[in-house]
């Protein structure tokens, strides 16, 4: 479980990898069942729409970090660690590790910030996320990147991640555990050397008080995965209301888990929907990519 903090709902402090450079700040703020969920705070007072970027099943805030020297200052961006990943505290009923606890607690969060409305970034299950906002809270999404994720999801993308979440493993140094992602994960990124394994290590495994590197989330997440691939009614019921909503679907060339065929059929419920594919990237784009980032940028524009 995350460090005991204060039960205020608020505390703000300069995030300790960015104390020198002081670029954002780390927000706590307790849920509405008393957990301590944590967030990176990229300030802007440029008073344009800000950004709330959602990470997926087992990632943290860690995933978006590059996106705040990115747009510097050119706009607010929240990146948010859900319920039992990260910073945030781990859930004592892991029941609520489902995707309308987490709008709820994005909810608050925007409340709490005075944030009526906001573009949601969401990687994999924060795309989830994000189109179940759409559905119960449409007024306060100005617009969307789904990042890798659809309302249909390919058995074998499901069956890779149910036999990896919840399966708990430490290594004894940052190089061990970059080698053990390549060796699971290099057909997901095929051009990574192993100095970008061992920075993905960083953003997916934290180091224990012991001095062991584990993975960086509640390994009871996995209990609430059904790992059943095939279509939802709701969530193509949701992504009707996003019908209006500008919106950036994001595929990696190699992924199999959002086909091209699921991403084409979003299209055609999407006015304002546009589809850009990642070559050589499996699920998901990091959103480090060029053609991620010119997409993203391209996606502000449309909503600004």
């Amino acid at each position: 479980m995350a460090a005991n903090r204060s039960h205020s709902k608020w505390e703000d402090g300069t995030n300790r990898n960015m104390r020198e450079e002081k670029l954002y700040q780390d927000i706590h703020r307790e849920s509405d069942d008393g957990l301590k969920l944590h967030a990176f705070d990229y300030p802007s007072d440029s008073g344009r729409t800000p950004v709330i970027c959602i990470p997926g099943l087992t990632r943290n805030a860690r995933d978006f970090e590059h996106l705040g020297p990115a747009l510097r200052g050119d706009r607010r961006i929240i990146m948010v660690d859900l319920r039992g990943r990260g910073l945030s505290e781990y859930a004592k009923d892991s029941s609520t590790y489902n995707p309308k606890q987490y709008v709820s607690d994005i909810i608050m969060l925007m409340d709490e910030l005075q944030i009526p409305k906001a573009i949601f970034f969401g990687t994999s299950l924060g795309g989830i996320v994000t189109m179940i906002m759409a559905k119960m809270h449409a007024e306060r999404v100005a617009g969307a990147l789904l990042n890798d994720i659809g309302p249909e999801l390919d058995q074998k993308g499901l069956d890779r991640i149910a036999d990896h979440v919840g399966q708990g493993r430490s290594f004894d140094t940052w190089a061990h555990a970059g080698r053990d992602i390549a060796e699971t994960s290099s057909d997901i990124f095929p051009d990574f050397t192993l100095k970008d394994w061992i920075g993905f290590a960083k953003k997916v495994y934290c180091m224990n008080s012991s001095g062991r590197i584990k993975l960086d989330y509640d390994m009871k997440i996995a209990e609430p995965f059904d790992g059943k691939g095939g279509g939802s009614g709701a969530l193509w019921n949701a992504l009707d209301h996003m019908k209006e909503i500008p919106t950036l679907i994001l595929r990696g060339a190699l992924s199999d888990l959002f086909s091209e065929q699921v991403a084409e059929k979003m299209l055609t419920k999407l006015d304002k929907g546009e589809l850009v594919t990642i070559p050589r990237v499996g699920h998901a784009p990091t959103l480090e990519e060029p053609a991620s980032l010119d997409a993203i940028n391209q996606l502000l524009h449309r909503v600004d």
